[in-house]
């Protein structure tokens, strides 16, 4: 669900964990059904491990809810800062044969690079979990023999938070209907408003030249390979327009930060910026990290209609212990019941059809995001997106050289345009 930038170590790290994995090809194949130790029973206490990143959502209430209603489970919620984190140890111990938690969570930017290793993971299959969730949701999950290796948990419909308070200051809107008038049409709308802020403030728009191009790389079909998964990220015009675009508004609109650093959250509680794009699972990272601000609000809109950022997915990996209890665990987690519980602690928007029927989510309102209806809101940019952006085997190393060619002109300013460009074109090259 997220970017961030990794250190080149831990890049080679992952990448040699990928090619050992492929060079095995299919061998330490498991078969998991019905294996996984005896039931946990006050008896035979067993300990899961569940591995996340950023918020999901679950928290030590949820877990302790499990235990209680499962005697003899404890549950071990170990957390990565970064999707990227999450990504560097799972691929290079998935690679091991060892070392991976009982629950696994795995973004939908990685997801297809794991796939390629579905047969190192436990059938998640059953008849009690069928049709759950949305029906591109489990498709993705589904491997090339029918099995189900991954149980959906959030997706990333986006939408726009602002400072209210800062808007006030420059003289703009600051209800939240109206800000969506003033901010719905294409891209230019949003820079353009942004250019009459800094005009009135002096102050900068949005947080980042990478975040704000994820927003719009996401509304493309296909940016970086075609549907047979030719790389044609270098080539396509529409890619290197987007890049341009946003890092020319940069210069004047940013705050420069780079998103997921120190500078960055203590951006969104001094002010550092007025907007952000905004999936549901950002209301929690903002929440927690600017406690006291009061100014935050979410509007019913984003540049160029709809848009999807993020979305995972739970998955037992075939090497743990305790696999059926750690399969149970991660459908009770990702039931609809649970993800509605997630959402109305971290914002993370459900996958699960029957949750957008309940007035648990229908009804939400948010107090920190002065009591907006989050929603009604979510559901509407859900159904606003058009798009799903094809997302194969290397788009995150791709996206991943894309993001560091944007930190380069936007955050470090050590190159320009051009040369960040022509760097990344080499990267990709590379690959």
């Amino acid at each position: 669900m997220t970017l961030s930038r990794r250190t080149s170590a831990t890049a080679a790290i992952a990448g040699a964990a990928a090619f050992a994995l492929l060079a095995t090809g299919c061998a330490g194949t498991a078969d998991t059904a019905g294996s996984g130790g005896e039931p946990a029973s006050a008896d035979n206490p067993i300990t899961l491990t569940v591995a996340t990143f950023n918020d999901f959502g679950y928290t030590d209430e949820l877990f302790a809810q499990y235990e209680a209603e499962n005697p003899g489970v404890t549950i071990v919620h170990n957390r990565a800062a970064t999707s990227n984190e999450a990504r560097d140890n799972f691929f290079t111990k998935l690679g091991a044969g060892s070392g991976l938690a009982d629950i696994e969570a795995v973004e939908v930017d990685w997801f297809a690079e794991m796939m390629q290793y579905s047969d190192r993971l436990a059938d998640l299959s059953d008849d009690a979990v069928a049709d759950r969730w949305v029906d591109w949701k489990t498709a993705a999950a589904t491997d090339a023999d029918g099995r189900l290796v991954a149980y959906g948990t959030d997706i990333g419909p986006e939408a726009v938070c602002y400072r209210a308070d800062l808007f006030e200051a420059a003289g703009l809107p600051t209800d939240r209907t109206e800000v969506a008038e003033l901010l719905e049409g294409d891209w230019d709308t949003y820079f353009g408003v942004g250019e009459e802020y800094v005009a009135a403030t002096g102050q900068a728009w949005f947080d980042s030249a990478g975040a704000t191009y994820q927003g719009m790389i996401n509304q493309v079909e296909f940016a970086y390979e075609e549907a047979d998964g030719t790389v044609i990220a270098t080539e396509n015009a529409e890619v290197e327009a987007i890049y341009t675009e946003v890092l020319e508004n940069s210069a004047t609109l940013s705050a420069k930060l780079g998103q997921w650093s120190d500078d960055w959250f203590a951006g969104l509680a001094n002010g550092a910026f007025a907007t952000m794009l905004c999936p549901g699972w950002m209301l929690g990272v903002i929440e927690g990290n600017a406690p006291e601000v009061e100014g935050w609000d979410i509007a019913n809109v984003f540049p160029g209609g709809g848009g999807n950022w993020g979305g995972s997915y739970l998955t037992v990996p075939a090497q743990g212990q305790n696999i059926d209890e750690a399969t149970k665990l991660a459908a009770w987690l990702t039931a609809p019941e649970q993800q509605l519980t997630a959402f109305a602690a971290a914002g993370t928007f459900p996958s699960q059809v029957d949750a957008y029927e309940s007035e648990t989510l229908t009804g939400a309102t948010n107090p920190y995001f002065n009591d907006a209806p989050v929603g009604e809101i979510l559901i509407d940019r859900s159904q606003a997106i058009d798009v799903a952006p094809f997302k194969s085997v290397k788009y995150f190393p791709i996206n991943d050289a894309m993001q560091r060619a944007l930190t380069r002109v936007d955050v470090d300013a050590t190159h320009t345009i051009e040369e960040s460009w022509q760097q990344w074109v080499d990267e990709v090259n590379s690959l």
